[in-house]
C-alpha cells in the first residue's frame, strides 16, 4: 500500500505472477524453468525493446535474429540429431511462448524455420539432404522457408497449380518446376525454400535454393498485421532442379500437412503468450492509471474485466499443456492440434480486444503491445488452417462426415 492507503502500482513482473491464479508454474520442472527464464530473458533484453521500431517500420532484422534463436536452440528445437538439442515438445512449447509474448511475428520466424522448412528435410528428406541443411539452420546459419500457399489455393492446398515434370527418362531426370507461393513467412531471405507441388505422381516436396535461374522471391508491402516478420511471393518460371532436389519420402498431401501440424502446436503455445502479454501489461497499466482520484484497478468493472481475462488466459494454458503432454507422450492426434488452435487463437483475440478498452485511448499506440497483439492475432487466426478450416476438422471428428471433401 502506498502512504495515502492506495494499493501500489504493479509491475509488469509482479502482474505476470499474479496471473498464474492455478499456479501451474509449480508443475514446471528445474529443467523447464531454466530454459524458460533463460528465453524470457532473451526476449526480455533483446527483442522487447526493440519490437514496437521494428513493427512500426514493418521490417525485421531476421538473419541476425536466427543466429541469436540459434545459440539458445530454439531452431529445429524439438529434433534429434544433426546439431539439433532434440528437446521435449513441451519446451518447444515454452520457447514459442515466450517468444510471441513479445510479437507473433518473431514465434513465426521460429517455427517457419524448425518445424516446417527444417521438418520437412528431416522428416521427408535424404540422409544427404539432411546432413546438408540441417546442421546449418539449427544454427541459424541458413534460413528456410515453406511454399505450399498459392494465391487460389490456401485452405485448398490440393488444388494448387504450381507443377513440377520431369526433363527426360528415369529416376535421374532433372525436374522442371513452374508456378508461385503467397504468403511465405522468410520467403526473400531464405537460403533454402521447401516447395510443394503437383507431378504426375501426385504432390511432391522439392528443395530449391536460393539463387536458382528462374527463382525469385518479392516481398509483400502494406501489410497491417505481422510487420515484423518478412512475407514473400515466390516465383519459380521454368526452374531447373537435379533429381536430388526432391523430397523422397514426400508422397501426396499428407506430407505438407503433417509438417503444419507440427507448427500449428507452436501457434497453439504462441497465441498464449501474446494473450498472457496483453493481460499483463494490461493489469500494470490498470494497477497505475488514476481517474476519479483513484486507480482505475479498482473499480467493479475493470476488475471483472480482468477476472474473466485472467481466467481466459489460464484456460488457454490448460489446453496447451494437455497437448504437450500428449505430443510428449507421442499420442497427440491431427483433430487434438485443431482443437487448440481453434481455442486459443480465438481466446486470444478475445483478450487482447478486451484488455485494450481497459487501456483507453492509450492501447491504439506501440507504447503497449495490445494492439499489436491483436492485428498479429488476426492472421494467426487465418494462416496454417483458417479457424473456419478447423471447425470442420472438430466437426467432422464429432459426427464422422467430413463437409469440405
Amino acid at each position: 500500500m502506498t502512504g495515502n492507503g492506495a494499493p501500489a502500482s504493479i509491475s509488469p513482473a509482479e502482474a505476470l505472477s499474479r496471473l498464474d491464479l492455478l499456479g501451474l508454474d509449480e508443475l514446471l520442472d528445474s529443467d523447464d524453468r531454466l530454459l524458460r527464464d533463460s528465453i524470457r530473458k532473451f526476449a526480455d533484453d533483446q527483442l522487447r525493446p526493440n519490437i514496437a521500431e521494428w513493427f512500426e517500420a514493418g521490417t525485421l532484422p531476421a538473419r541476425d535474429l536466427a543466429l541469436e534463436f540459434g545459440k539458445l536452440g530454439m531452431l529445429g528445437m524439438h529434433l534429434d540429431g544433426y546439431g539439433c538439442p532434440g528437446a521435449k515438445p513441451s519446451q518447444y512449447a515454452l520457447a514459442c511462448i515466450e517468444v510471441e509474448a513479445v510479437d507473433s511475428g518473431l514465434r513465426s520466424l521460429v517455427s517457419v524455420q524448425g518445424s516446417l522448412a527444417m521438418y520437412s528435410i528431416y522428416a521427408y528428406g535424404s540422409e544427404e539432404q539432411k546432413q546438408h541443411w540441417l546442421p546449418r539452420m539449427a544454427t541459424g546459419e541458413a534460413i528456410g522457408c515453406f511454399g505450399l500457399t498459392e494465391s487460389d489455393a490456401g485452405s485448398d492446398p490440393g488444388s494448387m497449380r504450381t507443377r513440377a515434370r520431369r526433363d527426360g527418362n528415369g529416376e535421374n531426370a532433372d525436374w522442371i518446376l513452374h508456378g508461385s507461393k503467397m504468403w511465405i513467412t522468410n520467403g526473400s531471405i531464405a537460403d533454402v525454400a521447401v516447395v510443394w507441388a503437383r507431378t504426375e505422381e501426385g504432390i511432391s516436396g522439392f528443395l530449391v535454393e536460393r539463387g536458382t535461374p528462374g527463382f525469385t522471391a518479392t516481398d509483400v508491402h502494406h501489410k497491417i498485421s505481422l510487420r515484423a516478420s518478412i512475407t514473400s511471393e515466390l516465383s519459380f518460371d521454368e526452374v531447373r532442379l537435379p533429381a536430388s532436389a526432391q523430397l523422397p519420402l514426400a508422397r501426396g498431401l499428407r506430407a505438407p500437412l503433417g509438417a503444419l501440424t507440427e507448427a500449428r502446436f507452436g501457434i497453439v503455445n504462441g497465441a498464449v503468450g501474446a494473450a498472457r502479454d496483453a493481460l499483463a501489461s494490461t493489469l500494470a497499466y490498470a494497477s497505475s492509471r488514476v481517474q476519479f482520484g483513484k486507480p482505475i484497478s479498482s473499480f467493479q468493472l475493470t476488475q471483472r474485466k480482468l477476472a474473466e481475462l485472467a481466467v481466459t488466459v489460464q484456460n488457454m494454458q490448460l489446453v496447451a499443456r494437455r497437448l504437450s503432454e500428449l505430443k510428449d507422450a507421442h499420442r497427440i492426434e491431427p483433430h487434438q492440434i485443431s482443437y487448440g488452435k481453434f481455442n486459443n487463437v480465438r481466446a486470444a483475440l478475445e483478450v487482447c480486444r478486451e484488455a485494450r478498452s481497459i487501456l483507453g485511448g492509450s492501447g491504439i499506440t506501440t507504447e503497449y503491445p495490445v494492439l499489436r497483439h491483436a492485428v498479429n492475432l488476426e492472421t494467426v487466426y487465418t494462416y496454417e488452417g483458417t479457424h473456419e478450416v478447423h471447425t470442420l476438422v472438430l466437426g467432422e471428428k464429432l459426427t464422422g462426415i467430413s463437409a469440405y471433401r
